[in-house]
């Protein structure tokens, strides 16, 4: 069974910088993809990017679009989310999940992944 541990998480200012790391204990091709989720005290669980593992296609929320970068090394079994120009509105636990449908990337609905890791918390404040 697929498992995901994600890291990389902390406090950081407005205008700073994080990267997110979602490890997975393997990544072999096929028909799936890494989406990251991000829940906010007292909000629903909301996607954020999404990445293909076979293909390398990406997608991600208006929210976060010319700022979060969703990469993958399938050598390392990784992928990764880079923050940048973080925003308070950013602060949650950051969750990576695997697709369990088809096309999940498209609209990066919760309902469509599983095998959630357990969060990582990214604080935006100054």
């Amino acid at each position: 069974q697929l498992q995901l541990v994600e890291s990389g998480g902390g406090l950081v200012q407005p205008g700073g910088s994080l990267r997110l790391s979602c490890a997975a204990s393997w990544l072999t091709l096929g028909y799936y993809a890494i989406g990251w989720f991000r829940q906010a005290p007292g909000k629903e669980r909301e996607g954020v990017s999404c990445i293909s593992i076979s293909s390398g296609s990406t997608n991600y929320a208006d929210s976060v679009k010319g700022r979060f970068t969703i990469s993958r090394d399938n050598a390392k079994n990784t992928v990764y989310l880079q923050m940048n120009s973080l925003k308070p509105e950013d602060t949650g636990v950051y969750y990576c999940a695997r697709s369990i449908r088809a096309a999940a990337c498209v609209t990066i609905d919760r309902e469509d992944f599983g095998s959630w890791g357990q969060g990582t918390q990214v604080t935006v404040s100054s």
